[in-house]
């Protein structure tokens, strides 16, 4: 489902991402691209201290293949709506 954002990611070195994020999930996945762009992601962890912030991260650089450090929340660390950045490790 990323491959678009992997290849641009690649392309750029840095992309940005509008995520929606469902907390409390059983299993973290994406569920699907809504139709204003913004991806829908389930996280397995609660949203309490942080605990689904830190899932979105760790999920993310799994599966852009990056460190945890190259993902970062530019926006809405406390609320479902989020923008992600997501580097390259080469950048800076």
């Amino acid at each position: 489902m990323f491959a678009k954002f992997k290849e641009q990611l690649q392309r750029d070195q840095s992309i940005n991402l509008s995520i929606r994020v469902r907390p409390g999930a059983v299993k973290t996945e994406v569920k699907e691209i809504m139709s204003d762009g913004s991806i829908k992601i389930a996280v397995a962890a609660a949203p309490e201290d942080n605990a689904a912030n830190a899932e979105l991260i760790r999920f993310l650089a799994e599966e852009f293949e990056v460190d945890r450090s190259c993902v970062a929340i530019l926006s809405g660390m406390t609320t479902r709506r989020k923008l992600i950045q997501i580097r390259s490790e080469y950048s800076m």
